[in-house]
């Protein structure tokens, strides 16, 4: 008997945008708004703090590591981990890998993985249509109307927005008993996440500014940039970018500059063509740091049957001929050990 965790491609179930799948109720929203508070306010009050503290006492060498370090390891688990492998089973691995990248991308404060798939996955059904619940397509042509479905996609959404039904959306993920308990321990993961960087900062420096500068750097201020950079996806990359793929039902976008900021996920357009491709950039040449990640883990032997889309897949869809020929793809299946 195998220990691999087995995970086919899924496609977004197909059903009416508009069915009654997405129950919400008062618990709900409370709970909403308790963890806006907690991982969205409070981490930009935090940012602010360690601003103003940097005037004084300037962020170390070691704040600076934590928080770089934390924000590589968050950001995989969030594009390696939520999205890559949870949400649309671009690979497969071994049940152990499967729980460390659910546990770096929980550090994230994103959301347990369970409710960040099923609204993922969601959001790839209605993407900005009825539905779809971070959507900046403004509902009206003004300036104003413009910019609050813009500040909606990127932070309001998350105060209070309907719930994907995870018995319809994530049936696999809820039949596999390793990940539903490592999920539940969500809150545990984003405390770990915190209490990390400010017990190595405290136990390098020998003293408390240190564990303090730590937990602010590697800790709050990573969790807010960490935020902003995923925000960034759902709001500018359907607003601003370019569209090498004709996707039909949505305004997804690429953008070189927000791959940059979060681990290769700019190439949003890219993703949208191709759900179950574990490379975004499909080729190994442009910025897609998570999957250089799975390439290292392929290598490792961590990870297998990484998918990506062979030539004629890519030739099909592309809407501008030549963005990524023949070669590309072949070099793209090549990377991937196909």
């Amino acid at each position: 008997m195998s220990d691999a965790v087995d995970m086919p491609p899924v496609a977004a179930p197909s059903i009416d945008r508009k069915s009654k799948t997405m129950p919400c109720n008062p618990y709900l929203r409370k709970l909403q708004r308790r963890h806006f508070l907690w991982f969205d306010v409070l981490p930009f009050v935090g940012t602010l703090t360690a601003l103003a503290l940097a005037l004084v006492r300037p962020p170390t060498a070691v704040d600076l590591m934590l928080f770089l370090t934390l924000w590589l390891a968050t950001g995989l688990g969030l594009t390696v981990g939520y999205h890559r492998l949870f949400s649309h089973r671009a690979f497969d691995t071994s049940p152990w890998m499967a729980s460390l990248l659910l546990v770096m991308g929980s550090m994230a404060a994103r959301g347990p993985m369970v409710s960040w798939v099923a609204m993922h996955r969601r959001h790839h059904e209605c993407a900005d249509h009825d539905g779809d619940m971070h959507s900046p397509v403004a509902r009206g042509d003004t300036p104003r109307k413009r910019l609050r479905a813009w500040a909606h996609s990127h932070m309001t959404w998350m105060v209070a927005h309907d719930y994907p039904d995870t018995a319809h959306y994530v049936p696999d993920i809820i039949r596999n008993r390793d990940l539903m308990r490592q999920n539940r321990r969500y809150y545990a993961w984003v405390a770990l996440g915190l209490v990390l960087p400010a017990a190595i900062g405290g136990l390098i420096t020998q003293s408390f500014i240190g564990a303090l500068t730590g937990l602010l750097w590697g800790g709050v201020v990573r969790m807010f940039v960490v935020e902003q950079s995923m925000s960034a996806v759902n709001s500018f990359l359907h607003l601003f970018g370019s569209r090498p793929f004709d996707v039909t039902d949505d305004n997804s976008r690429n953008s070189a500059v927000v791959s940059l900021f979060t681990w290769g996920e700019g190439w949003h357009n890219n993703h949208h063509a191709f759900p179950n491709s574990a490379s975004f950039g499909l080729a190994w040449y442009p910025y897609d740091i998570g999957y250089w990640f799975i390439g290292l883990l392929r290598r490792l032997g961590l990870v297998w049957n990484v998918r990506v889309p062979t030539s004629d897949k890519i030739a099909r869809r592309n809407s501008v001929g030549s963005t990524l020929g023949p070669l590309s793809a072949s070099a793209l299946q090549q990377e991937a050990g196909h």
